[in-house]
């Protein structure tokens, strides 16, 4: 049986028990003269690179639990795997919160693996706050991640939690766990440069893979694909997230989510194919699931009365973190603007971009920074340039914006977690910016305590 998982952030992510297919899959990258290649990616077959026979599957001894929004528990024979564990707090600062009510065992759940896998950083599959739960229990947990561009724990230091096991394995290598399991973690290819894959393998007695499909507007081209890959089994996951806070009404009524019944029913009148949406704590048995799909003890719901879905969320701990920024020392001086773009090191890309720090609903914070930023030559013009250029204005919440800047955090916080609201003259997306900011930021934050003694 072969498991292969994937997602990336504002995708869903669907888990289809098939045999799988080989996909050639386009990339852009830069050449020597800043122009653009369009490449092919289209690697060997995984299940090519030492094959092994099928062997039987009992019942009970496959089983996959869903915890809440990406995070699987896989029982595989008597190992257990748990893919991004997002459990407890945010995502994305103060963005996204968990749709879902976790199992009460979750906890339990973690400290028993035998090993979890974290696919990238983000937030809602790298969570700080859900790992530092667990270390406080079990800090030698073997953590398996793939190695990318930007190391997937690059801040793990300053997160401040302990974890003394963490694994960073090349792509396309088998890693053995025992006889019968193995799991290969593969560079996505969507977002080479961070994101990952892993393909789990058990007595090579089925295929799975979990493959990205776009939102609302693609649920016809879903039920295509599931027509054409022709699936045992297929479960929509990994969407499950609400804007909770109450300053984020407007993006939560507006911010329209794909319905995993719609879509399933939507497959089931093009297909024969059995779907599964998921609760906290349901447990589908996949041996019985591929002899008898009807079989009543295929999959397991929990229990009657269980809480599915989360009514309240512990947001002061959280805020407390981000609004600790606000007054910090830095901010006194507005040199800060210059120190922190120079240590980004983004520049000579013919972008003017206005910051503006706002209170809760994005109008100028009292006192706020409102400033430019020439990226053509990593100036701070008073005044936008009378040359032709790229404009972005850009309003963030001031005590996400000075959190990121003080920790020399990645933007995902900004825009993913939609603490920004965003105009662009003309409308173009500008990939080198917004990447940079993303992924290849410094490993480590701008240094502060230098910077206030010279201001001192």
């Amino acid at each position: 049986m072969h498991f292969c998982f994937s997602d990336v952030f504002f995708k869903a992510v669907f888990l289809l028990l098939t045999y799988i297919c080989s996909l050639s899959v386009p990339v852009v990258e830069m050449d020597e003269e800043n122009g653009l290649l369009l490449l092919e990616l289209n690697p060997p077959n995984p299940w090519d690179s030492e094959p092994r026979a099928p062997e039987h599957l009992a019942f009970g001894e496959v089983q996959v639990t869903y915890l809440t929004h990406a995070c699987m528990d896989l029982k595989l024979g008597d190992k257990r795997m748990v893919f991004d564990p997002w459990l407890m707090g945010p995502a994305f600062a103060r963005g996204w919160w968990l749709l879902h009510e976790p199992p009460s065992d979750w906890l339990e759940r973690l400290c028993r693996a035998d090993l979890i896998y974290i696919s990238h950083m983000h937030s809602d599959h790298l969570s700080y706050p859900t790992l530092k739960k667990l270390a406080e229990r079990r800090p030698d947990i073997p953590i398996y991640v793939g190695n990318t561009e930007r190391p997937v724990f690059w801040n793990l230091n300053q997160s401040g939690v302990q974890l003394t096991n963490i694994n960073v394995v090349p792509f396309g290598i088998w890693q053995q766990v025992d006889e019968n399991l193995r799991f290969m973690i593969l560079m996505d290819g969507i977002h080479p440069e961070m994101d990952t894959c892993i393909i789990v393998e058990y007595k090579e007695e089925w295929k799975a893979q979990f493959i990205k499909t776009e939102r609302k507007k693609l649920l016809n081209y879903k039920a295509r694909l599931v027509k054409k890959l022709q699936p045992r089994i297929y479960c929509p996951f990994a969407g499950y997230f609400v804007e909770s806070h109450p300053s984020d009404k407007y993006i939560k009524e507006t911010n329209i989510k794909n319905d995993p019944d719609e879509l399933n029913n939507l497959i089931r009148k093009n297909s024969d194919v059995v779907t599964w949406t998921p609760r906290p704590g349901a447990t589908l048995d996949l041996s019985r699931m591929l002899k008898d799909p009807t079989d009543s003890k295929g999959i397991i719901e929990p229990p009657e009365g269980t809480k599915i879905y989360k009514d309240s969320w512990d947001f002061g701990p959280y805020l407390e973190i981000l609004n600790a920024a606000v007054g910090d020392a830095i901010f006194l001086h507005s040199s800060w603007i210059k120190e922190y773009f120079t240590w980004a090191g983004f520049k000579d890309y013919n972008l003017v971009v206005r910051m503006i720090e706002t209170d809760e609903d994005f109008s100028p914070f009292p006192g706020g920074y409102d400033y430019l930023v020439d990226f053509l030559d990593l100036s701070f013009p008073k005044e936008r340039p009378s040359r032709e250029h790229a404009y972005e204005e850009i309003r963030s919440r001031v005590d996400v914006i000075r959190h990121v800047v003080k920790n020399g955090l990645l933007w995902d916080d900004l825009y993913i977690g939609f603490q920004t609201r965003l105009q662009r003259n003309p409308d173009i997306y500008h990939h080198l910016f917004w990447n940079h900011f993303q992924i290849k930021l410094p490993l480590t934050p701008p240094n502060w305590r230098s910077f206030l003694m010279h201001c001192g």
